[in-house]
């Protein structure tokens, strides 16, 4: 890929539609639309002023085309930091594929997917973190992802990025300054002042570190396992949550033997969730694959819901759900209640020790505390706040972690007394690890990787 070409692409969905918009950016781009491009006024785009709107038609020698308005954006003060036209168009597929196909034949070429952030990168405009951020906020699926997409592109993960690699240099700076000249720079009581540094950085590296496992949940939805025995009543709570039948419901045990996935919202939060197999012993070989099926779905979920039968005794299945659920994030929901019960709250309660609702799949009650609950988990009972923006990305995720270890190996040396020049060392790895977030380190290769998945356009 050659940077000083000017590149092109159809930037809305290639479906028929009210508007369609074309992209061209590059130094030839208003070479290129003063070609195709006439104006009743017969003025040339190109000394026309920046930031302005245009109206006329675009031509294909004697064809016209369409009619078109045409957004004209000068260097630098663009997206991509280049001279930037923006056709727009009708939006029909055909007129679109069109006019792509005449600015094609005019002087541009086709563009990459992504290309158009990937040179407002390169071009110092925006930094990787924030580059990323463009993907996250157009694949958002809920109101958290979007906010957290754009305070991101607002710069607010990189500043913090930023900040604490540049506290690292100077650290860096300081102790190899001291080692250069050490008749003017004492490095006497220095293990110490290193040390608070080492313990306040390690709690924001671990900080950002916390909140993106939440961040990421929020922003992608959360991936949720519905567990039960059969007939429990599991598919009648995805088709409420659903809003309509999306799972078959029959008085037969056993009748769901695949995974269904549906995204649902509840509430602000988005859920992916996984309706299952009943999970029972059984002679049935296509059902004891649902129900292993169950189980490697349950292992991976963020959340589980064990839904209970309150109108059967408990027996050695729910024993066996019981222990699926231990130690994880998961609510118990008692089904049926509109039932005579056999099985009480407070005895599924204390076998489980997890929070208990009542519900009733047929009656649709306890979809309200059942949204509460679930909030609390993810939101409040974990000290997040929606308010700062988090890290959601894994790749950057990573990053933060092995920076974090570097941290940590500063202190194991200045426990172990070790030379000042092994701190650097561990501490310039922290630094170029930070580095990887806001692609101050990052190699072109990873580069091509992440920005060949942004779509067409972009």
């Amino acid at each position: 890929m050659k940077r000083n070409e000017t590149i092109a692409a159809i930037a809305t969905a290639m479906i028929n539609s009210g508007i369609g918009i074309i992209r061209i950016s590059g130094q030839e781009a208003l070479d290129v639309i003063d070609k195709i491009f006439c104006s009743p006024s017969g003025k040339r785009l190109k000394n026309s002023a920046s930031h302005r709107v245009y109206y006329g038609y675009i031509k294909d020698k004697d064809r016209v085309i369409d009619e078109v308005m045409v957004l004209v954006m000068k260097a630098p003060n663009t997206y991509t930091r280049e001279d930037t036209v923006e056709i727009d168009c009708h939006g029909g597929a055909y007129i679109m594929q069109e006019i792509l196909k005449v600015v094609l034949e005019n002087g541009a070429r086709a563009a990459e997917p992504g290309e158009f952030t990937k040179r407002a990168f390169l071009n110092g405009r925006i930094d990787l973190a924030q580059a990323e951020s463009v993907m996250e906020l157009i694949n958002s699926e809920n109101e958290y992802g979007r906010k957290n997409s754009v305070k991101q592109l607002k710069g607010e993960v990189s500043e913090k990025i930023k900040n604490i690699r540049k506290e690292i240099l100077h650290q860096i700076a300081y102790i190899e300054s001291a080692l250069d000249d050490p008749e003017h720079i004492s490095l006497d009581g220095y293990q110490d002042q290193l040390k608070a540094f080492i313990e306040e950085t390690g709690k924001k590296l671990e900080k950002l570190i916390k909140e993106s496992e939440n961040g990421r949940i929020l922003a992608n939805g959360i991936s949720t396992v519905i567990l039960g025995k059969p007939n429990a009543g599991k598919s009648s709570l995805l088709n409420l949550l659903a809003g309509e039948e999306r799972a078959i419901v029959t008085e037969v045990a056993g009748t769901t033997r695949d995974v269904l996935t549906e995204r649902v919202m509840l509430g602000e939060l988005s859920l992916h969730i996984a309706d299952t197999a009943g999970i029972r012993d059984t002679q049935d070989l296509v059902e004891k694959i649902g129900i292993k099926k169950a189980k490697e779905y349950a292992k991976k979920a963020d959340l589980l819901i064990y839904v209970a039968d309150s109108s059967i005794p408990l027996d050695e299945n729910d024993n066996e759900i019981i222990e699926l659920i231990k130690d994880r994030r998961a609510i118990v929901l008692l089904n049926k209640t509109d039932l005579d019960g056999l099985v009480k709250e407070t005895e599924l309660r204390e076998r489980t020790g997890k929070k208990v609702i009542p519900i009733s799949a047929k009656e649709r009650t306890g979809l309200l505390e059942l949204e509460s609950s679930v909030r609390e988990m993810f939101l409040e009972k974990e000290a997040f706040s929606q308010e700062e923006a988090c890290i959601t990305n894994i790749r950057q995720k990573q990053a933060v972690v092995d920076a974090y270890k570097s941290i940590l190996l500063v202190k194991e040396s200045i426990e172990n007394q070790m030379p000042e020049d092994f701190y650097t060392i561990d501490l310039m790895d922290a630094y170029e690890e930070l580095g990887y977030v806001t692609g101050e380190t990052v190699e072109d290769d990873l580069i091509d990787e992440i920005f060949s998945k942004f779509c067409m356009g972009k």
